[in-house]
């Protein structure tokens, strides 16, 4: 297999737990037989008390980006023996008020996603200042600590964004399209200005509803009819992977389709040449750690990273690591 392409040094969680970690392949598959055989039973691999812990995203429904945090956090989940809450809403406000119903709970630990932290700033402290410990994930990695949260996990989104701007360059692309399907998400925005610090083209953003696939679709459509001198399409999640390339098969149009983020149909696309490359930040590894470092803080008072971010991407995929990947994507876990 092709050695993946990491554009940055990532600071995982190789040495958080043994469960990620195995000194040789036989060695990690009896580790793993035994976690599934123990969590078969319904027993933790651990002995602490079973503590709670509610993760809060910004996420909408139906976006696989979520199921695959969710199977991190999860497996997580059973072998630490946490009661695992989970809800979402992608109204900042309605997420905000979802932390404040956490904080009623008197949960043990609390995981959010700050993609619009100006909402989210005054939750996130009633949190901190009730004794609650906060794990940030995903996004709002520069206002994590300032909010009062443990760490941060996940990508530098502006760093990501200029990985792919250096992949398309190496791609010889002159003109990209930088699809935002989220209108106030600071992460999205921050790919995208991102791409266009180290893009030698043109960058032009195209805000879309992306609540509504037909509208994403006919809004790219409509911009590749317009300007046929676009060779690359950039979209911010996997799910609009799809609908770009139908919108560049109506259009008639020649441009690479490349996306943020991996799923089973972004790596059946990868695989036969439909999209150029994606950006992976690892979902399940964000899930996974975000429950195992709320763990440690209280079972050992453990912190990772000295307050800054904890990467997790990102990672640029290609066809070359695609069949490697896909038998991942296809059990939800990549």
């Amino acid at each position: 297999m092709a050695r993946f392409r990491t554009w940055v040094g990532i600071a995982v969680a190789g040495a958080l737990t043994l469960s990620l970690a195995g000194c040789s392949s036989t060695g990690g598959k009896r580790a793993e037989d035994a976690r599934k055989a123990a969590a078969a039973r319904g027993e933790a691999a651990v002995t602490t008390p079973r503590w709670t812990f509610a993760m809060i995203t910004h996420s909408g429904d139906g976006d696989t980006f979520w199921d695959i945090v969710q199977s991190g956090a999860k497996e997580a989940a059973a072998k630490d023996n946490i009661n695992f809450l989970y809800s979402h809403d992608d109204e900042a406000q309605q997420q905000a008020q979802l932390v404040d119903a956490a904080v009623d709970k008197k949960v043990d630990g609390i995981i959010v996603t700050l993609a619009k932290p100006d909402a989210m700033k005054a939750a996130v402290a009633r949190a901190v200042k009730a004794g609650i410990p906060v794990v940030t994930v995903n996004s709002g990695s520069e206002e994590s600590e300032e909010f009062g949260a443990l760490t941060h996990i996940g990508q530098d989104e502006t760093i990501a964004g200029q990985a792919v701007g250096e992949e398309l360059n190496a791609r010889g692309k002159k003109k990209a399209l930088c699809i935002l399907h989220e209108q106030g998400n600071v992460g999205h925005e921050q790919r995208c200005a991102g791409v266009k610090e180290t893009f030698d083209g043109t960058v032009q953003n195209l805000y879309v509803t992306g609540t509504s696939m037909p509208d994403v679709q006919s809004a790219i459509e409509a911009k590749l009819q317009a300007d046929t001198s676009v060779d690359a399409v950039v979209t911010l999640g996997a799910p609009y992977a799809d609908t770009a390339v139908k919108a560049k098969q109506g259009a008639g149009s020649d441009a690479e389709i490349d996306t943020f983020d991996l799923n089973a149909k972004v790596a059946a696309g990868l695989k036969d040449g439909t999209l150029g490359f994606a950006v992976d930040q690892q979902p399940y590894l964000q899930g996974y750690e975000a429950i195992d470092l709320l763990w440690l803080y209280k079972y050992n008072a453990d912190v990772l990273g000295g307050g800054k971010p904890v990467l997790t991407g990102p990672q640029i995929i290609t066809k070359d690591q695609a069949a490697a990947l896909e038998e991942y994507t296809k059990r939800g876990t990549r």
